[in-house]
């Protein structure tokens, strides 16, 4: 087993890697920016080192600071959690050419499931089925009018090279076109430098499955069930749960197996998620994209299927095999996540960093994890993303679950920020959430005008 890996990240995934690596007795090395140095994972992690300044492409996305902090702190492996370069393909290589292991799938792979229209032409080939769409890169608007066209409307735009909601705008008629495709390129090259986009039909409203993957290098591929999380506002989710009420066994099994052939299509090595859209009307679901690295709601598929998914990460990248087999893994309850933001959702969501002056987490009872790297005291810088935890639950069934999230979403109680926990409450008790009738049109059409109604 490794001696000592380096966590390329901050927040509450680092805080989660530390806690994975030491109960696997491997050491572990933080890293953060000048703006994080009271950061909680700084303060758990065996060594920690600055890499910049607070701004991200000075620090956490600095890759030759990164790579100098591993070489001089002797890490044999870095975890890149989730954001900043966790599905940078340069990054992985250069770690690979330095023989630091990454920990995720390896570049090449990285390349062709990372980048949505390589992913697309792999599934067709591995034989998932996938939305109708354009067949390669995108540039001008002339090109997209004429792919539209032929594959029918309501489309959607994506950028080649986007994730986290970014580049992506819905359109329903050939008017919005134009206007929608220049505002989502120039996003896109803004946020990724590439500005390449594509085209597909839309599944709209859907349910939005993902199906949590494992590889290891020894050519064993397993599923861990899927989750859903339709509950999404602007392309970001807000809520996730285990299993899915709108699967029923039979479709499970399709979809599962779908996903676990497209990951053996490629080789798929270390954690990953293959992600689709279910048209629930037809039952038909269709390929969407694949997230190279650990999910932000890999909890619940942990407290449903008992298997740690860090640490398998961890072990997958030191050589080993797998540590359960298919036919070893069993599902048992219900789980929902929540995510807690430093944000004001009755002013269009807007950031609240600041100085947490009080702060209580809920405990107590079965079921109830709390994922977060907050204390009291501690500023919230204004430089990194709004996530400050999850609150993640399990229970026997899914009422259990529903039940024990108001109980500790009631409880949770943070002073000197503004959260979205009130948010999340009203969520979680909405008649349409409880009965499972929702969809990813529901938290934008439906909830969220009643929602800022209420003032």
């Amino acid at each position: 087993m490794f001696n000592k890996i380096l966590i390329a990240n901050r927040g509450e995934i680092a805080v989660r890697i530390i806690r994975a690596a030491r109960e696997l007795g491997v050491g572990t090395i933080a890293i953060y920016s000048t703006a994080d140095r009271d950061a909680l994972h700084v303060l758990l992690a065996d060594e920690a080192i600055c890499v910049g300044p607070a701004r991200s492409t000075e620090s956490y996305l600095n890759m030759n600071n990164i790579l100098s902090a591993a070489v001089a702190t002797g890490a044999q492996a870095i975890h890149p959690g989730f954001g900043f370069l966790s599905e940078n393909s340069k990054f992985a290589r250069l770690c690979e050419e330095m023989n630091i292991k990454f920990i995720g799938p390896s570049a090449k792979v990285m390349d062709m499931m990372g980048d949505k229209i390589n992913a697309r032409a792999e599934m067709i080939k591995a034989g998932v089925p996938v939305t109708p769409g354009s067949e390669g890169e995108v540039h001008t608007t002339d090109e997209a009018v004429k792919i539209a066209e032929e594959i029918g409307y309501p489309i959607i735009l994506k950028a080649s090279a986007g994730g986290g909601g970014k580049g992506i705008r819905k359109v329903n008629t050939v008017e919005e076109l134009v206007p929608a495709f220049e505002a989502a390129q120039a996003e896109a090259q803004a946020a990724f430098g590439n500005g390449a986009m594509f085209i597909e039909r839309m599944i709209f409203p859907a349910r939005h499955i993902e199906v949590q993957i494992l590889g290891d290098s020894h050519g064993n591929v397993i599923h861990l069930g899927e989750r859903d999380c339709s509950l999404q506002r602007n392309n970001q989710k807000v809520l996730e749960e285990s299993p899915s009420v709108a699967i029923g066994h039979t479709l499970r099994n399709e979809i599962t197996s779908a996903a676990v052939k497209a990951a053996q299509h490629v080789s798929y090595e270390n954690a990953g998620t293959i992600e689709f859209l279910l048209d629930e009307s037809s039952g038909k679901f269709y390929f969407m994209e694949m997230n190279t690295r650990v999910q932000v709601e890999h909890p619940v598929t942990e407290f449903v299927s008992g298997v740690d998914i860090v640490k398998e990460q961890i072990r997958v990248a030191n050589g080993n095999e797998l540590s359960v087999k298919q036919e070893d893994v069993t599902f048992s309850g219900h789980a929902i996540e929540c995510r807690i933001n430093a944000e004001n959702p009755k002013f269009n969501f807007a950031p609240s960093p600041g100085k947490i002056t009080n702060l209580f987490l809920p405990g107590g009872g079965v079921g109830l994890r709390v994922d977060s790297a907050m204390y009291s005291g501690y500023t919230i810088p204004p430089y990194y993303d709004s996530m400050i935890a999850k609150v993640i639950v399990h229970g026997e069934n899914r009422f259990e679950a529903l039940m024990k999230m108001q109980r500790a979403l009631l409880e949770f109680d943070v002073e000197g920020v503004t959260t979205n926990v009130d948010f999340q409450l009203e969520l979680i008790s909405d008649p349409h959430v409880v009965a499972g009738d929702y969809d990813t049109s529901f938290l934008g059409n439906v909830f969220l005008p009643e929602y800022q109604k209420e003032d």
